[in-house]
């Protein structure tokens, strides 16, 4: 697969227009710990968003929350125009079409290990829309294919490296046709050739338009990727702005001391 060199644009001011999702006063608590505490929060349409911050600190709680998979407990969110949850109370008529409208990446690529790749990329069409297999599996291999895997369709999740596990794992998020695609830590679990495989695809899927939010802890991988950063601490947006302007000239304290500790690769 030919490296893709995609120069994403940076914002140059505070996101506002054609969002593609809008948090309002969004609080969520787990056993009475606030873990969201008011969080306002702009997408633009085709952006990469990327959110990092200490673990326990809200981040991965704020993503479950935009495609419902958390219930948060007050303020409001919207997707491209339609409000999901509103002052408090739940709005989405059918949670199943929002989640492939709003796809997700998991850390641990949670692929079914008994089935193949393009196995895993169909069966995500045929549960969850009215696909029929001939055009799910045409769809699977089209989609192994721009993710540069498409030799490796019939392998198995423990015949494949990590970063062939999560681009299987991104096509089979695009199987559905998203409008925006959430990542949870994908490079993580990665060694560094395989992180600039998982890199690669999202460049491409940049240039498409797709928009993204990223929760990670690795800085590096955030500042090549991003458009607009992100750094929450105990719940709250302690600042956002241009990736570069966070990652290397962070105002906050708490934002200088977080980049400090994990701004370096290893």
């Amino acid at each position: 697969m030919a490296q893709v060199t995609v120069e994403t644009t940076r914002i140059a001011s505070s996101p506002d227009n054609g969002s593609a999702i809008k948090i309002r006063g969004l609080r969520k608590s787990f056993d009475g710990r606030l873990v969201l505490d008011g969080i306002d929060l702009d997408v633009p349409r085709g952006r990469i968003v990327s959110i990092i911050g200490q673990s326990g600190g809200g981040k991965t709680t704020l993503m479950r929350c935009v495609n419902l998979l958390e219930q948060p407990e007050d303020g409001a969110i919207e997707i491209n125009g339609e409000a999901i949850f509103s002052k408090g109370m739940l709005t989405c008529k059918d949670l199943a079409k929002l989640r492939q409208r709003v796809g997700m990446v998991f850390q641990r690529f949670n692929l079914f290990p008994h089935l193949t790749a393009v196995e895993n990329v169909v069966l995500a069409q045929m549960h969850a829309a009215t696909i029929d297999e001939r055009e799910a599996v045409e769809r699977a291999m089209r989609l192994l294919t721009r993710v540069g895997l498409v030799h490796r369709a019939l392998a198995y999740p423990e015949q494949m490296s990590g970063g062939e596990q999560q681009r299987v794992a991104i096509a089979r998020a695009l199987a559905l046709s998203p409008t925006v695609l959430l990542f949870d830590e994908p490079t993580s679990a990665l060694d560094p050739e395989s992180t600039g495989e998982v890199l690669r695809v999202m460049r491409e899927l940049a240039s498409d338009g797709m928009t993204m939010i990223i929760v990670t802890h690795e800085l590096p991988f955030a500042r090549e990727v991003s458009d607009w950063v992100v750094f929450i601490d105990g719940g709250r947006i302690i600042e956002q702005g241009p990736a570069a302007d966070v990652l290397d000239s962070p105002r906050e304290p708490r934002t200088v001391a977080y980049v400090a500790r994990y701004a370096k690769p290893g």
